[in-house]
């Protein structure tokens, strides 16, 4: 990682490499074991899941910022957005990202990209309409830090591997394994891949949520301890769940597969188990915060 001035994180490191380990290892059984029961057709298999890696690797930011309807901006159409920007990236010392605002009246902020320079960070028009200038700062800091970590690009990735493993086995499955073959190795085989598919998927989707709850309190840290203000970004953390709860529940669940990159989820109920939850609780986060302006009053 480029050296910046946010504040570094040796958990999350640690999370990033071991989360990528084990999704990974996933990963490589899921293709070894597809190739073993697929041998006519094991050459196709490997070519198929390292182009949809590479593909996903390359593009996986300007996916990502398509469906969150991201549309890039200039400094001349967003010049506070951009002012923001440009003093939180000098103040880190890091490259400039691209800048894009999503017409959204659910207010939240994400950030996309392998590195610090292919990323961007995008705010919503619902969020830009209802933070003060500080606040906004604040949420802008936050999302920069994912950038500056690079655990925006491990979630993006880390979170392919799961999915890929459940396609390429579901695969399999359609294509109809020991089709022409009824014996008992036949059916073996099905439930083998079956219960690949189920295991791997699982296992992915809770270790992507563990490092997305423990970065989205990183990322609080980092931003709090760069600007120096952790109420600030108390402050637009409280506003933008308590916004949040007033949006027609539609726009809600159409933001909601993104949950795991805003700086917010769309849904926050007390009920949703937290083993599950893609954000740490609002009290978690203010709790931190709270700690970090103690620490600063006394320093």
């Amino acid at each position: 990682m480029a050296q910046t001035r946010f504040a570094p994180d040796r958990g999350l490191t640690t999370r990033m490499v071991t989360t990528m380990f084990f999704i990974g290892l996933l990963y490589v059984v899921v293709v070894g074991v597809l190739v073993v029961l697929l041998k006519g057709a094991w050459v196709v298999v490997l070519l198929i899941s390292g182009a949809l890696f590479v593909a996903q690797f390359w593009f996986s930011d300007r996916i990502a910022a398509f469906s969150m309807g991201a549309r890039e901006v200039t400094p001349e159409q967003a010049p506070e957005l951009h002012g923001a920007v440009d003093r939180l990236c000098a103040l880190a010392d890091m490259p400039k990202p691209r800048v894009a605002i999503a017409e959204s009246d659910v207010p939240n902020a994400f950030a996309t990209g392998r590195g610090q320079k292919n990323s961007l960070v995008c705010a919503t028009t619902g969020l830009l309409r209802r933070l003060e200038p500080e606040e906004l700062e604040g949420v802008l800091a936050h999302e920069l830090s994912h950038v500056a970590h690079r655990d925006v690009a491990v979630m993006t990735i880390a979170s392919f591997l799961g999915v890929l493993a459940g396609i390429i086995t579901r695969a399999a499955l359609w294509s109809g394994i020991g089709r022409n073959n009824r014996d008992q190795n036949a059916a073996i085989a099905v439930l083998i891949v079956t219960a690949v598919s189920v295991v791997v998927y699982a296992i992915s989707f809770l270790l992507t949520r563990l490092l997305s709850r423990y970065r989205e309190l990183s990322a609080d840290r980092a931003a709090a301890l760069l600007t120096g203000r952790p109420s600030a970004l108390a402050a637009a953390l409280t506003k933008v769940t308590g916004q949040i709860a007033r949006i027609p529940t539609e726009d809600l669940r159409k933001a909601q597969p993104f949950n795991a990159f805003y700086f917010a989820p769309a849904f926050n109920k007390e009920s949703f188990s937290r083993l599950l939850s893609s954000h740490p609780t609002l009290e978690q986060r203010l709790d931190q915060l709270a700690k970090i302006a103690a620490q600063l009053g006394r320093a």
